[in-house]
């Protein structure tokens, strides 16, 4: 068995369609992480101003200054440092941007003039203690891998399609009536198919994972999410986690979507006599659930936000609920995403080893 499944494994990786999506998203991950990386842009009155490597390294120096737990001496402290220094020219002053750390304050703490609007931590945020530092780095990475993980999952179909339905294209005919071929072989493709969604993941995680290590280093990972730059606060999970928990959480979630998709994918490849119908059937299933009008409020997206596409489009599934443990909806994902590959892989296993030869 354990050959058959390394000899399933080279078979899938060995597909040029196949390695050119591997790559294709390898480079697609760099670019993006590069652009981001290079369009930051920060400005402090002391500091200076700059775009890039220099940005980051002036909205970590303004970090460090604040870093800890928010507190109203350290909000009022902020408000006064960012204070503007000339006409806005009716601009809303939450919507002027010098730095991170000031955009962060100014959305919750500023009024149309830059001024203190009197809120206190509480009046914002609860009874919530709230860790600051920098988080600028991680949440352009938290949203980087949304594309990141759509793009994955689409790999993982164009990668697994043909296992199956590239067999009825005219060797069927020497797999199934060989010795294992109608049990071992069809157990093999699945194991393998299982196998190749979860290598290709770990890769993808861990390369991104890296490049964010790269250009932003260490510093933020234990603080609030929830103290952001204003371009962050709109449809953002409303709940106390720091930018570690939520990376956890959506390369949890990109695992889930894979798994889901191996699932849905290697029962229609199986079902299906032609690699594109399979291809194409797939990506279809996979993105059709975002045209549904139901949104995160509507109680069906409980749900329908469970579906493979949800758990990549992370911010969605995250923002559901945070349950008396302290775990977000979103560990639902799990079971869901166990059911829908037990399911599929086992009706494709079925499908494959019932396949009549002509």
């Amino acid at each position: 068995m354990k050959k058959l499944i390394l000899f399933e494994l080279r078979k899938v990786f060995s597909k040029r369609l196949a390695l050119i999506a591997i790559i294709g998203i390898l480079l697609f991950s760099a670019l993006l992480s590069f652009s981001t990386f290079q369009n930051k842009y920060a400005f402090d009155k002391n500091i200076g101003e700059g775009t890039g490597k220099t940005a980051v390294e002036i909205d970590k120096e303004i970090a460090a200054k604040y870093e800890g737990i928010l507190t109203d001496e350290k909000a009022q402290q902020m408000m006064s440092d960012f204070a503007p220094t000339s006409d806005l020219h009716g601009l809303n002053a939450i919507y002027v941007y010098q730095n991170a750390m000031q955009s962060a304050a100014f959305s919750r703490f500023s009024d149309k003039d830059g001024n203190w609007n009197g809120l206190s931590v509480s009046d914002v945020f609860g009874n919530e203690e709230i860790k600051i530092g920098y988080v600028d780095g991680w949440l352009s990475t938290s949203r980087n891998m949304v594309r990141v993980f759509v793009a994955l999952a689409l790999a993982v179909i164009i990668m697994l399609a043909p296992i199956f339905s590239g067999e009825y294209e005219g060797v069927d005919n020497i797999i199934l009536t060989s010795k294992y071929g109608k049990t071992k072989c069809a157990t093999a493709k699945v194991v393998a198919g299982i196998i190749t969604a979860i290598l290709t993941t770990t890769l993808v995680a861990s390369f991104n994972l890296l490049l964010a290590f790269v250009f932003y280093g260490t510093e933020g990972l234990d603080c609030s999410i929830l103290f952001a730059p204003s371009d962050y606060v709109e449809a953002f999970i409303p709940f106390n986690i720091t930018c570690g928990t939520l990376l956890k959480y959506q390369i949890l979630l990109a695992f889930t979507c894979t798994l889901s998709i191996t699932g849905i994918t290697l029962f229609l490849s199986a079902i299906s006599k032609n690699q594109i119908v399979a291809l194409v059937a797939a990506m279809a299933i996979f993105l059709f659930p975002i045209l549904l009008p139901i949104t995160e409020v509507n109680p069906l997206f409980r749900l329908v936000g469970l579906l493979p596409i949800y758990h990549v489009l992370a911010i969605s599934l995250l923002s559901v609920e945070q349950m008396s443990n302290g775990m977000l909806y979103a560990i639902w994902a799990i079971p869901a995403a166990l059911l829908l590959l037990g399911v599929g892989a086992s009706i494709s296993r079925r499908a494959f080893a019932k396949h009549q030869v002509l």
